[in-house]
C-alpha cells in the first residue's frame, strides 16, 4: 500500500465546484450542500463531523481551466465508501444545478496505474461482466459464477 494512500484513506475529492464558492460559505458548509443529493445518506450520517476540507492544489495551474479540487477529511473510511456508494449509483451529483464528481482521493501513482485498466475495463464491461477495480490496481469480474482477479495486464 502507498504511504500517501494510507494517509487519504478517508477523504473525498470533489471535482467541478466552481472556484470562490468556498468564500460565500465556509466549505464544511458546501459539502452539507452538496449531500442533500442523497437524503437518505442525510438521515444517517452526521456532517459536522468533517475534519478537514480544502482546495487543492493550493497555487493554479494557468494550462487548466477547470477549478480547483476539494478535498474533503471525514473521520471514518465507513462514511467515505457510503458517500462513494451513493455517488455511483445516483450517477449524476450537482452543486448548484452545475454537475460534479465525487472521488476517492488517491496518490498519483495509484490514479495512473489505476488508469491503465481503463481500456480493459471497457471491453469487459461491454461484455456484462460487471467489472470493478479493486485497490490499489487489480481489474476483477464475475465470470461463470465466479470471480476473477487479476493483479497485472499481462495476465
Amino acid at each position: 500500500m502507498n504511504l500517501w494512500d494510507n494517509f487519504k484513506h478517508s477523504n473525498i475529492q470533489i471535482k467541478g465546484v466552481p472556484e470562490g464558492e468556498e468564500e460565500e460559505k465556509e466549505i464544511e458548509h458546501l459539502f452539507e450542500n452538496i449531500m442533500t443529493n442523497f437524503p437518505n445518506l442525510a438521515k444517517e450520517m452526521d456532517f459536522q463531523e468533517v475534519q478537514e476540507a480544502q482546495r487543492v492544489p493550493k497555487k493554479l495551474d494557468s494550462r487548466k481551466h477547470t477549478p480547483k479540487h476539494i478535498t474533503i477529511t471525514l473521520p471514518k473510511m465507513k462514511g467515505k465508501e457510503k458517500i462513494l456508494k451513493a455517488a455511483r449509483e445516483k450517477e449524476t451529483v450537482t452543486y448548484k444545478g452545475v454537475p460534479i464528481k465525487l472521488s476517492a482521493n488517491f496518490s498519483k501513482e495509484t490514479v495512473q496505474a489505476r488508469r491503465g485498466w481503463k481500456e480493459v475495463f471497457k471491453v469487459v464491461k461491454g461484455k456484462d461482466l460487471h467489472p470493478r477495480l479493486l485497490y490499489p490496481a487489480k481489474l476483477s469480474f464475475r465470470m461463470e459464477g465466479q470471480i476473477k482477479c487479476f493483479p497485472d495486464k499481462a495476465k
